[in-house]
Parts: C-alpha cells; sequence; structure tokens
C-alpha cells in the first residue's frame, strides 16, 4: 500500500495546476499573481533584480548597502519634517566631502574636527526620524515574516500581510521605489563594516568560503562577495548608493509577486495606480564576461588555529533550465540524506564525518554542484575525499537500479507537494525564477524530472564530476597533518 501511494504521487502532481496571472506593465515592470484561498493573508514579494553581480571594482557590496538603507525611510515616511530632512542630508554630504580627502593625506587633526561637527549633525538630524517606521507599520497591519536580503543577482523585500491590507504593501513599495532617503549613511556603513568582521574576517568558514569562492569564479562576477569587500565598503558614499538607486531600483528591474487570497481583476488595477506612473529607469548592462575553461583541478587548505574540520568539493555546471541539471538533481538525492551513499560511506561505516551533504545549486549564467563533509576531528580529509570520488565514479560507470533511482524520484515529488501548499515559498519561488528568466521553469519542474532515466544520471555525472573540474577546499587546524 505505501509503495503504492508513493508511485501515485508523479500523477497526482502532474495533474497540479498552478494558476499565474502574468503582466508587464509599460514601464517594464513584471507582475506575477497566484490566487490561492488557502488562508485570509497574502504572501508579498519584490524582487529588484541588482546584486553583487551588476557591481564593478570599488563598488562591492553596494546592493547590499542599498539593501539596509532602503528601510531608512523616504521623504514620506520615517521623518516628521521632510525640508528640515533635506537641509540636514545636504550638510552632511558636504561634510563627506571635505572629509574623504583628509583620510587619504593623513590629516586626522582637520578630519577629526569635521567628523566631530559632522557626527553633531547626525544626532540633531535623528530627532526628526520616526524610527522604524516602514517596518512598524507592517507589524501594526499584521504582517509576518518581513525580512530583505540581498544575493550575487538581486535585492529582494518580503512581507505576508492580511488579504485586506495589500494596498499598503504596493503604496509603501512604489512609495520606496521612487522616494527613498539613504539617511545615516556612514553610521550604517560602518554597521556593515563590522558586520562583515563578524561574518567573515574572524570567522574561519567566512575567508574560507569567500576564498574558494574567488578560486571557483575566475573571471565572472560571482566570485564578488555581495557583503562587498572591506576597502570598498569603507569608501562607499552616499552620491554613489544614491546615483545606483535611482538608475536601477526601477520597474524595468522589478518583479512583483503576490501569491494568496487575491481577486487578479482586483489587484491588477491597484498594482497600476501605485506603481504605473513611475518612470522605468536604465537597465543593467549585459554580462558577458564568462570564465574560461578550468585549466585543472583547483585546491585550497586553510589552516587556522580555530578551525572546524571542514571537505568540500564544488563543480561548476550549466545556468538553470538545461535538462542536465535535472539529472544532477538524482545525483544529489542519491548521494545526499541520512540514507544516502555518502552519509553511509562516511559517517556510518568509516566514522569520518560528522554529517555530509550533497547539493545541486541551479543559478543564472553558471550553476554548482557541490559536496560538504563536517570531519571528524581526528579524520584524514584524503581518506574521506578519495570516498567521495569513488562514490563519483559510481555513479559514472553503474546505472542506478530502478528501486534506489524512483525512491529518489518520489522523494523530490512528495517535497514539491508540500512545499506548494507555503504561500511564502511559492511566491519567493515565482520571483527567483522569473529573475531567472522565466517562472515556467518552477512550474515545470517535476514534469522536467519526469523525462529523466538513469542513463541520463549516468552521463550527467560523467560530463560534470571531473578531476580537472573540480575546485576542493580543506578547513582545518594550525598543527593538523
Amino acid at each position: 500500500m505505501k509503495k503504492a501511494l508513493l508511485l501515485l504521487i508523479p500523477s497526482f502532481l502532474f495533474a497540479l495546476q498552478l494558476p499565474v496571472h502574468k503582466e508587464v506593465l509599460d514601464n517594464g515592470l513584471t507582475v506575477l499573481l497566484h490566487p490561492n484561498k488557502q488562508s485570509p493573508t497574502v504572501s508579498c514579494r519584490l524582487f529588484y533584480v541588482t546584486g553583487s553581480v551588476h557591481e564593478v571594482p570599488g563598488s562591492s557590496g553596494l546592493a547590499h548597502m542599498l539593501e539596509h538603507e532602503l528601510f531608512k525611510g523616504t521623504r514620506k515616511v520615517g521623518i516628521t519634517d521632510s525640508i528640515a530632512d533635506s537641509v540636514f542630508m545636504y550638510k552632511q554630504d558636504s561634510l563627506q566631502a571635505l572629509m574623504r580627502p583628509l583620510i587619504q593625506k593623513g590629516d586626522t587633526t582637520l578630519y577629526l574636527k569635521l567628523k566631530a561637527e559632522h557626527d553633531s549633525i547626525v544626532n540633531e538630524h535623528r530627532k526628526i526620524f520616526v524610527k522604524d517606521e516602514l517596518w512598524s507599520t507592517y507589524q501594526a497591519a499584521g504582517g509576518t515574516g518581513l525580512n530583505a536580503f540581498t544575493s550575487d543577482l538581486m535585492t529582494a523585500y518580503i512581507v505576508t500581510l492580511p488579504k485586506n491590507k495589500v494596498e499598503l504593501f504596493l503604496w509603501l513599495e512604489a512609495d520606496r521605489m521612487q522616494n527613498a532617503i539613504l539617511r545615516e549613511f556612514y553610521s550604517e556603513r560602518d554597521v556593515i563594516r563590522e558586520e562583515r568582521r563578524m561574518r567573515y574576517d574572524d570567522r574561519p568558514t567566512g575567508r574560507f568560503y569567500e576564498t574558494l569562492n574567488s578560486m571557483i569564479y575566475e573571471a565572472f562576477p560571482y566570485r564578488i562577495p555581495t557583503i562587498g569587500w572591506p576597502s570598498d565598503i569603507e569608501n562607499l558614499t552616499r552620491e554613489k548608493a544614491a546615483e545606483h538607486y535611482h538608475k536601477y531600483y526601477k520597474p524595468r528591474n522589478a518583479i512583483l509577486v503576490l501569491a494568496g487570497d487575491l481577486d487578479t481583476a482586483e489587484v491588477m488595477p491597484l498594482i497600476k495606480k501605485y506603481f504605473g506612473s513611475i518612470p522605468p529607469g536604465e537597465p543593467f548592462p549585459a554580462i558577458t564576461v564568462r570564465d574560461p575553461e578550468q585549466a585543472g583541478e583547483k585546491r585550497l587548505i586553510v589552516r587556522r588555529q580555530d578551525a572546524p574540520h571542514l571537505l568540500t568539493i564544488v563543480f561548476k555546471t550549466p545556468e538553470v533550465g538545461d535538462p542536465k541539471l535535472y539529472a544532477l538533481d538524482i545525483a544529489e538525492g542519491v548521494l545526499n540524506g541520512r540514507s544516502g551513499r555518502l552519509h553511509k560511506r562516511l559517517v556510518q561505516e568509516e566514522n569520518l564525518a560528522v554529517k555530509v551533504s550533497a547539493s545541486n545549486s541551479p543559478n543564472k549564467y553558471v550553476s554548482e554542484f557541490s559536496i560538504q563533509a563536517e570531519l571528524e576531528p581526528d579524520a584524514d580529509p584524503a581518506k574521506a575525499e578519495a570516498i567521495i570520488w569513488e562514490e563519483l565514479e559510481k555513479l559514472k560507470v553503474e546505472l542506478l537500479s530502478q528501486r534506489d533511482f524512483q525512491k529518489v524520484k518520489n522523494s523530490a515529488y512528495a517535497s514539491l507537494v508540500r512545499s506548494l501548499t507555503d504561500m511564502e515559498n511559492v511566491a519567493t519561488m515565482l520571483a527567483w525564477y522569473e529573475m531567472y528568466g522565466d517562472y515556467h521553469i518552477f512550474l515545470n519542474w517535476a514534469s522536467a524530472l519526469e523525462k529523466v532515466s538513469p542513463e541520463d544520471v549516468q552521463k550527467a555525472a560523467q560530463e560534470s564530476f571531473s578531476r580537472k573540474k573540480a575546485i576542493i577546499g580543506i578547513l582545518t587546524k594550525e598543527n593538523a597533518k
């Protein structure tokens, strides 16, 4: 009975329809609406297709900085006196322009004098703030899951609201798209610099993964850390951030998604009312750079006294939508999890690792397949690596049994079915895949996976898991062998 139920999952899944209304406004804003009345709420997403991939040397961290700054308010939100606000901002910008060359000259006496004057103005400025007004407005309206994040490709603002508060989201976000004021820029820049220090500079895994990432991507801008390089963060200016915002945080670079208890015929006119008159903004220059073919295996070994014991192997794979990635989803399922081959070998049989995972990570332009093992303190990384290569080699030379193959597929289908009941997940996935190029890639994932055969998995493994294409990282103790 249990086996029969599992084998019914695919047919149920393929019969499942996810209605989505897509409309692109005249100014370029992409709108996706998914009506679903399972709960009287609507999950709201506004993705700006701007991230660290669009940053040039000297401006890394800019998108992440703007993610923070867009919570500081607008001409209407977060301030009690917009005229005084403008005067305070002008004075601060003028003093910053005087201070910057003094830092380069090393004139600390005059710099400190101007900084004291600047900080005094900032303190006076704060007296007319309405602190966290945007955040508290959403919360007062019953908003949950309020958050924002920045990635390589985009900056996202998200919240789930009662269905009768969707118009509030449209008003606030349209205002933020047009009228953001980058208040407390330099103090917030210091906050981000400290965030970087805590998460990357002072954390062994932070610098390890950041360095490994710069080895994975030689030319492609995925090598740029989203949080920014320390020297770039320290030299970001409000003027540079404002220019970026006014050019690109606009409709032609935005995706608005609503999923939940909504009526498309009622919501679309509201979206046009609030967003339709906003100028489209400028498109980003096309990203034409690509990494050259990898010359050979790359290896990073980092030894630190405070380091955990980690082994990571990464392979670059084709961009999202390529058929090979669906076969690699099966490979991930075979290797991954407590019932996966890697856990059985490294954790249960050889006692070399505490945990191990495999991840097929589709992305725009170029994707990654990675394996990560958290090793036992006294484990030999070379032995663990050899076992991983043995398991990868099996995928290349042995066809999966029909039982193992179908088990992985059924598990994947079941996970997808469960995820489709979560409107926050649905809204995010629709936005994410539309950013990749087409939300239908998400909707058609199950049918694409169903077409994969054991032979496809074997071929994908043969083409992907080559030693000359591997980027291998080992993080270990200072005194380890």
